[in-house]
C-alpha cells in the first residue's frame, strides 16, 4: 500500500511564502514546483481546497463539466465503459504551514492497494488530537486534501466516508482528547476492482507433494519413481483461460483486462482407465481404478504391474505406493552378491516379488511378498502373506513361510520354517521342520518341531503374546478405574439412601397436605412446595446414582470375565517334538492368573513327544507329557 503522508512536520526554514491561488489537475506537482521555486521543503507547504471541477468525456470528444448533482447520477455502466473518461481540476490556495496548527500531531496518511481501487485512511500509532467544534468538518477537509495530493478523485467512490468521519468524530468528542495506542487503517473510498484474467494452466495433481516443515529433513531417497493414484482421484486438470472483467480505479482511470495467454492446451490422449470430465472452467482427468499413472506414447494410462531389475537409490529411489494401491512389483535382480532392494530403500506396495536379496536398513511392506534371496540382518519385511528363502532380519505378517531362518526375528500368526538355525519366533502357531540350536520360539497356542538337531533352544507358550499383552494391560487399567469409581459410588448411594429414609415420613406428610390444599382449592404454601421439590430431586439423584452403579458393576463383570479369557485354553496349548530330544532345551508356559512361569527341561533321549500344562492336586502347575 503506497502512503502519502499528510502529517504536519516541524519547519526546517523560517522562510514563508505568500498565499497563492491556482488551478491544477496535479496538486502534488504544483506543490513541488512552488517549493522548488522558493527553495523550501515541500513539507512546509499546506493548501486549502477551494473548488473542485469534475469533467467527463463520454464520446471520445471533448471534456465537459458536470455539477455535483450529476456526479451522483453516474452509473456502473458509465464507469465500466472504456470510452468514458473522468478527471478533476482543483482550485487551491497554497500557503506556508502554521506552527499553531491544531492537527500537527494528528499523524495520518492516505494509502491505496495495488490497483488503486481501494483507498485507506491510516491513523498512525501515537497520533494525538483534541476535539474542537469544527473537528468533523476539518476531518473531511483533511481526508480530501490527502486524496487530492495523492491524485485520488474526491466526492467519488466514497459512500462510506460520511460514516467513517462520523465515528471518528464521535469518539474524539466523547474522549475530548485522544492518543492512538496502535495504528488504525480505515477504508474511505472504493472504485471498481477488476477481475484478473486467468491464463490457461495444466496441473499434474498426481505429482502433489506434502509441504515440508522448514526444519524437516529432506528424504532424497524418495524421488517419486511411481506416482500412485486412487480410484476417483483427480489426476490432472486443464484450467481453461478466461478474460477478466474491467475496472476503474479511484484516480478515475479505466483498467482494461489483459488477454489470456494460451500455452498449455492438452495434446495427449488417455485410455479407458481414466475418465475425462469437462466443466465451463476446467477439464478434469479422474482415475477409474487404483494403480500408478504412466505416460507412454503420448498417452496417460493407469497400470498396476511393474517389472524392474532393482530398487536402489541410484536407479529408482524408494517406492511407497501403499499396500492398498493395487500396485504389484516384480524385481528381477537375482545375483547373489547384489541387492535387489538396495540399502536404505523403502518399498510399500500391494504385492511384491523379489527374486534376489534385500539390503541393509531396507524396509518392505506389502499385503503379499516373496523373497527368493536373503534378507539382511538390518532389514525389515512386513506382509500378510510372506515367503522368504533365507531370513536374517525382521519379518512381520499373518502367514509366514521361511525356508531357512538364520538368526532372524519373526512375528506373525501362523509361521512355518523349513530349517531354523538360531533366531526368535513369535506367533500363535509355529511349525519348524528342522530345528538346530539357539532358537527361541514363543507361541500362544502351539509349537511343533518335526526334527530336533540341536540344543539350547527355548520353546515358550505365552497367552499374552505380542499385541494381546497391550490389550491385557488396558483391561487391567480399566478394571482398576472401575473399581475406584464403584467404591466412590457406593459411598454416595449409601449417603443418599440414608437421606431418603430419614425424610420419607416428612415427605409423605407434606404430600398429603398438598393434596388436601389442592382438593379444596386453597393456595399451597410456598415452603411446602419447596420441601416437596427438594425431596423429589434427592430421590431422582439417588435413582441416577443407583443406575450408574449397576451399569459400572456390569462393566466390571464383563472386564473381569474378559481378563480370565486371556488364558482360556492354556491347558490345550501344546509343545510338540515329533523327533528325539537332543542336548539341553527348555520348555516354558506362562500363566496370566496367577502370573507365574512354569519351566521344564526334557532329558536327552526323552521319548515323550507332546507336552502341556497340568494342575496338581495341591494347586501347583507343572509341564508334563500329555495327549496331542
Amino acid at each position: 500500500m503506497g502512503l502519502f503522508d499528510s502529517k504536519s512536520e516541524k519547519q526546517e526554514s523560517v522562510k514563508r511564502i505568500r498565499p497563492t491561488v491556482l488551478r491544477t489537475e496535479n496538486v502534488a506537482k504544483e506543490l513541488l514546483r512552488i517549493a522548488k521555486n522558493n527553495d523550501i521543503e515541500v513539507s512546509s507547504l499546506d493548501f486549502n481546497l477551494l473548488e473542485v471541477q469534475t469533467m467527463v468525456n463520454r464520446n471520445q470528444d471533448e471534456f465537459e463539466e458536470i455539477v455535483p448533482e450529476e456526479i451522483q447520477d453516474l452509473s456502473d455502466q458509465d464507469f465500466l465503459d472504456e470510452n468514458f473518461e473522468i478527471k478533476q481540476i482543483y482550485e487551491i490556495e497554497v500557503f506556508s504551514k502554521e506552527e499553531n496548527d491544531p492537527y500537527k500531531d494528528f499523524h495520518t496518511a492516505i494509502g491505496a492497494n495495488a490497483t488503486k481501487c481501494k483507498i485507506y485512511l491510516s491513523i498512525k500509532e501515537g497520533a494525538k488530537v483534541s476535539y474542537t467544534p469544527s473537528f468533523e468538518k476539518d476531518l473531511y477537509r483533511l481526508i480530501n486534501k490527502g486524496k487530492v495530493r495523492a491524485g485520488i478523485l474526491v466526492y467519488l467512490f466514497d459512500e462510506m466516508l460520511e460514516n467513517v468521519v462520523s465515528k471518528i468524530s464521535a469518539h474524539v468528542r466523547i474522549e475530548e482528547s485522544v492518543e492512538y495506542a496502535e495504528s488504525s487503517t480505515i477504508l474511505v473510498a472504493q472504485g471498481y476492482e477488476p477481475t484478473a484474467t486467468r491464463n490457461d494452466a495444466f496441473i499434474l495433481h498426481y505429482e502433489k507433494r506434502e509441504e515440508l516443515d522448514e526444519n524437516a529433513k529432506v528424504n532424497y531417497a524418495s524421488r517419486g519413481f511411481l506416482h500412485t493414484v486412487q480410484k476417483n482421484e483427480i489426476l490432472m486438470e486443464y484450467q481453461k483461460p478466461f478474460k477478466g472483467d474491467p475496472g476503474r480505479d479511484c484516480r478515475g482511470l479505466y483498467i482494461s483486462p489483459k488477454e489470456p495467454l494460451i500455452q498449455h492446451e492438452p495434446n495427449f490422449s488417455v485410455d479407458d482407465t481414466i475418465e475425462v470430465e469437462e466443466t465451463d472452467t476446467s477439464i478434469f482427468y479422474r482415475a477409474k481404478e487404483n494403480g500408478y499413472i504412466a505416460f507412454e506414447e503420448n498417452k496417460y494410462i493407469i497400470k498396476t504391474d511393474v517389472d524392474i531389475d532393482e530398487i536402489s537409490f541410484k536407479k529408482t529411489g524408494s517406492i511407497e505406493s501403499g499396500v492398498d494401491s493395487d500396485v504389484s512389483i516384480s524385481v528381477s535382480e537375482a545375483d547373489a552378491v547384489k541387492d535387489a532392494i538396495g540399502a536404505g530403500m523403502r518399498v510399500e506396495v500391494t504385492e511384491i516379488n523379489i527374486q534376489g536379496n534385500v539390503g541393509p536398513k531396507a524396509v518392505v511392506k506389502a499385503k503379499k511378498a516373496s523373497i527368493g534371496g536373503q534378507t539382511h540382518k538390518d532389514s525389515s519385511i512386513q506382509a500378510d502373506e510372506l515367503n522368504i528363502n533365507v531370513h536374517k532380519g525382521l519379518a512381520k505378517g499373518s502367514n509366514i513361510k521361511i525356508t531357512r531362518l538364520e538368526h532372524g526375528k519373526v512375528n506373525g500368526e501362523n509361521i512355518t520354517i523349513s530349517q531354523a538355525m538360531g533366531g526368535v519366533v513369535n506367533a500363535r502357531e509355529v511349525m519348524i521342520n528342522i530345528c538346530s540350536s539357539y532358537v527361541k520360539v514363543t507361541a500362544s497356542k502351539k509349537i511343533v518341531i518335526e526334527k530336533l538337531q540341536g540344543s539350547e533352544n527355548i520353546f515358550t507358550i505365552d497367552p499374552l503374546l505380542q499385541d494381546v499383552e497391550v490389550n491385557f494391560q488396558k483391561n487391567k487399567d480399566q478394571i482398576k478405574d472401575l473399581e475406584k469409581d464403584l467404591s466412590t459410588l457406593e459411598d454416595e448411594v449409601k449417603k443418599y439412601q440414608s437421606l431418603v429414609r430419614k425424610n420419607t415420613p416428612a415427605f409423605n406428610d407434606v404430600k398429603k397436605r398438598l393434596m388436601h390444599y389442592k382438593k379444596n382449592g386453597v393456595k399451597m404454601p410456598e415452603s411446602f412446595v419447596k420441601q416437596y421439590k427438594q425431596f423429589q430431586k434427592i430421590s431422582e439423584h439417588l435413582k441416577s446414582l443407583e443406575s450408574e452403579q449397576a451399569q459400572k458393576s456390569d462393566q466390571l463383570t464383563l472386564l473381569t470375565t474378559r481378563r480370565a479369557s486371556f488364558q482360556d485354553n492354556i491347558f490345550d496349548a501344546r509343545i510338540i517334538n515329533r523327533g528325539t530330544w537332543t542336548g539341553h532345551n527348555t520348555l516354558k508356559i506362562k500363566l496370566v492368573e496367577p502370573p507365574i512361569e512354569v519351566s521344564f527341561n526334557p532329558p536327552e533321549g526323552c521319548a515323550d513327544k507332546v507336552f502341556g500344562l497340568a494342575e496338581l492336586d495341591d494347586g501347583h502347575y507343572v509341564i508334563k507329557a500329555v495327549k496331542e
